[in-house]
C-alpha cells in the first residue's frame, strides 16, 4: 500500500516550508534516502530524502507553494499502483497493521472558510490584505497558491511594487521582534586601541597564508572576559539564570537574504588559526544557504563585526535566549591623547547591549572595560 508522507518538523519550531523544486516527478522512481524535493525553510534550503523506495504517485504541493508541517508532502507507492486520498498508510502508524489517523489531506488543511489554501498562503493573504474569497485558485483542485495571492495583491496596487519577504527575512523579523518586545535592552559604549589586534591579524594571515577574519581574534579576547563575568554567557529561563559552562559564540554573517548568526561551538577549544578556518567555512555555508539549522542556534554570546561593512557604533539587538551581544565597529584613525600629546591612532568603537533584567549598569560598564583591556592587551601573554 502507498505511503503518505507528511512534512516533518525539520527544524526548531518550523511551521511551514516552501517547495522550490521537485527532484523526482510524479511517476518517477525514487530510492530510499534519495533526495526527492528541495524545500526552503525559515533558516535554510534543504533536500528532503525519500522515506522509502518506490514510485512517486502524488506531489502534495507544486513548486512555489508553501506547505504546512503535518500536511501531505508526497505519496510513494509501487509501480502501477493508483492512489486516492485516504487510501494510503500514514508514516505515523502505531503498529504494522493499524494505521494512525492522517493529519489531513491538502484539501482538509486548506478549505476552511470556503477558499482552498494552505496555512502559509492564508497568512500571506492576511499580510497583503488579499480577500481569498475573490481569488481564483490555479493550483490542483482550484487551490489558491502563493503566486495567486501575490498576483491579486499586485493588481490592487498597480503603482506600488510589492515584494514579499523571503522565508529567511520573515524568520529574522520574527526573531528580532520577539527579542525587542521581551528583553529590556540597555546599550553602553566604549572604545579600544585596535593596534594589537590588527597586528595579530596581519601576523596570523601571513603565518597561515589564509583568511584571518577579525572574529577569530575577538573571540579569543572575549572568552576570558566571559569566564570572569558569567552572567554575560547565560540564558534567562523563567526565574532562573542558566550560567553556561560552554562557550558557543555566535557571529553575525551578512548574506544576500539578511544578517544571520552562525555559531562556533566550543570556541574556547580552538586557537585563532583553527577558529579562523571554521568561521570562514560557516560564513560561506551561511551565504550560499547550505548551513545546517543546528549551526544557527544555541549561541551563548554573540559578536557582531559591523566594521566589516563600514559600521561604527550601533545598538545591537540581543539574540533571544542570550543576555548580551557585543558589536565592534571599523577601526578608523582618531585623535587621541598619549603622554599629553594628540596623536592619530586606530580605535575600535565598541557597543554592548545587555539584558537589564539580569545585568545592571555597573556590571555592563565593567564587562565592556574588561573587553577593551583584553583587546588592547592581546598577544602580550
Amino acid at each position: 500500500m502507498a505511503l503518505e508522507f507528511l512534512l516533518p518538523d525539520v527544524g526548531e519550531g518550523l511551521a511551514e516550508a516552501q517547495v522550490l523544486r521537485w527532484l523526482v516527478p510524479v511517476g518517477g522512481e525514487v530510492g530510499i534516502d534519495q533526495p526527492m524535493v528541495e524545500l526552503e525553510t525559515d533558516k535554510a534550503i534543504l533536500e528532503m530524502p525519500a522515506p522509502q523506495a518506490g514510485v512517486i504517485l502524488h506531489h502534495g504541493a507544486a513548486a512555489g507553494e508553501t506547505i504546512a508541517v503535518g500536511a501531505l508532502l508526497v505519496v510513494i507507492g509501487a509501480p502501477g499502483e493508483e492512489w486516492a486520498p485516504g487510501e494510503a498508510v500514514s508514516p505515523a502508524a502505531t503498529t504494522p497493521t493499524e494505521a494512525a489517523p492522517l493529519v489531513g489531506t491538502l484539501e482538509e488543511v486548506g478549505s476552511a472558510g470556503g477558499a482552498q489554501a494552505l496555512p502559509g498562503v492564508r497568512k500571506l493573504a492576511a499580510e497583503l490584505g488579499v480577500d481569498l474569497g475573490v481569488v481564483a485558485g490555479s493550483g490542483p483542485g482550484g487551490r489558491i497558491t502563493r503566486s495567486d495571492v501575490e498576483a491579486a495583491a499586485a493588481s490592487d496596487d498597480a503603482d506600488v511594487e510589492r515584494v514579499p519577504l523571503s522565508a529567511t527575512r520573515r524568520a529574522i523579523a520574527r526573531n528580532l521582534t520577539r527579542s525587542w518586545q521581551e528583553i529590556p535592552h540597555v546599550t553602553t559604549y566604549g572604545d579600544a586601541d585596535a593596534t594589537p589586534l590588527l597586528r595579530a591579524r596581519s601576523d596570523l594571515a601571513a603565518e597561515t597564508r589564509d583568511a584571518a577574519p577579525l572574529e577569530c581574534l575577538l573571540i579569543s579576547a572575549v572568552i576570558p572576559v566571559l569566564r570572569e563575568f558569567p552572567r554575560f554567557n547565560a540564558t534567562l529561563q523563567g526565574d532562573d539564570l542558566l550560567l553556561h559552562k560552554r562557550y558557543d559564540i555566535g557571529f553575525a554573517v551578512d548574506t544576500p537574504e539578511g544578517l544571520v548568526v552562525a555559531v562556533l561551538r566550543e570556541a574556547d577549544r580552538y586557537t585563532p588559526a583553527e577558529s579562523a578556518r571554521k568561521i570562514v567555512d560557516l560564513a560561506i555555508s551561511a551565504r550560499d544557504r547550505s548551513i545546517a539549522a543546528a549551526d544557527m542556534r544555541g549561541a551563548t554570546f554573540t559578536l557582531s563585526n559591523i566594521g566589516a561593512v563600514g559600521g561604527g557604533y550601533g545598538t545591537p539587538i540581543i539574540p533571544y535566549g542570550t543576555t548580551a551581544i557585543l558589536s565592534v565597529g571599523r577601526a578608523d584613525l582618531q585623535p587621541v591623547v598619549v603622554r599629553n600629546k594628540v596623536v592619530a591612532a586606530r580605535r575600535f568603537p565598541l557597543s554592548l547591549s545587555y539584558d537589564h533584567r539580569v545585568i545592571d549598569g555597573a556590571s555592563g560598564r565593567r564587562f565592556l572595560g574588561a573587553v577593551a583591556a583584553a583587546i588592547e592587551g592581546f598577544g602580550r601573554g
